[in-house]
């Protein structure tokens, strides 16, 4: 497979999603990618079990892309390995009144992950610069400063979010977070596919919702929102991960491999333990195994 820096975006260049792969050209076989995803599985436990131990940094997840394009399939094959004490999933969904009675990014507060801990976001705070700027009106119910009409939500306002954005990923790496995002791309006609096979396979019934398909209808606008977004948001030190997502078996193997990189420049170590603590338990071993304790 592609080494992690062919999927990194920096926002140094435009880009054309519709140019954008959504398949790789060489897919290895089946066994391949199974026994290559479990090594990694394994390897990202041992890195948690690390990380949890050190305490020193937390690591945020965020998985973004049309509806079907895999996100929770990922996370149930890729993140399947990790201890459920250290790890977690958060899925945002439509904002509460509560939190639209909050500034924008105030649930995304509430649910950062502790140092050691793993947080995985199933669509994030990026979903405030995507749903909103193809559906703008949801905005004029939010009581936002500056915001009394359609004409008010334009390229500035959402030029602000994408600043204020960038900024709070630079405020979490100053505290001690790590921000890894991934793009799962999709292509139109997968996404048919999958629709397809949610109707027809009983099992998956659950998982289709009419109103998939009345925001199937505006799929080039998301086009553009997710372009903007990308543009506006990559960075060389935040970079986005742009994942093509036809191929769940490769997409999963791609994300995997990048979270191993990832987390292993994290550079996570068990607590070293000092000489009086070493002297401390080679005698409580002693005792235990003298059956003096």
């Amino acid at each position: 497979m592609s080494t992690e820096s062919s999927y990194r975006y920096t926002g140094d260049h435009p880009i054309d999603l519709s140019q954008l792969a959504t398949r790789v050209d060489r897919v290895p076989e089946q066994a391949v990618i199974t026994n290559a995803l479990e090594a990694n599985v394994a390897t990202l436990s041992d890195l948690q079990s690390r990380l949890y131990s050190e305490k020193q940094t937390g690591v945020i997840i965020i998985l973004q892309g049309m509806d079907t394009a895999g996100k929770d399939g990922l996370i149930r094959h890729v993140l399947s390995g990790l201890n459920p004490s250290g790890t977690s999933v958060i899925s945002f969904k439509q904002p509460t009144h509560l939190q639209l009675n909050h500034d924008f990014l105030w649930r995304i507060n509430q649910a950062l992950p502790e140092r050691g801990e793993i947080r995985i976001f199933n669509r994030s705070q990026y979903e405030d610069v995507l749903i909103s700027r193809v559906h703008p009106e949801m905005l004029l119910k939010q009581n936002l400063p500056g915001v009394k009409s359609l004409d008010d939500v334009g390229d500035k306002f959402f030029d602000r979010r994408y600043h204020d954005l960038r900024h709070f990923e630079t405020y979490l790496r100053h505290q001690g977070f790590v921000t890894i995002k991934f793009f799962l791309h999709l292509s139109r006609e997968e996404q048919t596919n999958r629709f397809e096979r949610r109707i027809e396979i009983p099992s998956k019934n659950w998982k289709f919702s009419p109103s998939d398909m009345q925001e199937r209808a505006f799929w080039e606008d998301y086009e553009v929102a997710y372009t903007k977004m990308l543009e506006n948001t990559a960075t060389s030190k935040e970079p986005w991960y742009l994942i093509p997502a036809d191929d769940k078996g490769v997409a999963r193997l791609i994300v995997s491999n990048i979270l191993v990189k990832r987390m292993q420049n994290i550079h996570p170590t068990y607590p070293k333990v000092s000489a009086e603590t070493k002297e401390k338990l080679k005698s409580t071993l002693h005792q235990l195994k003298e059956g003096e304790l």
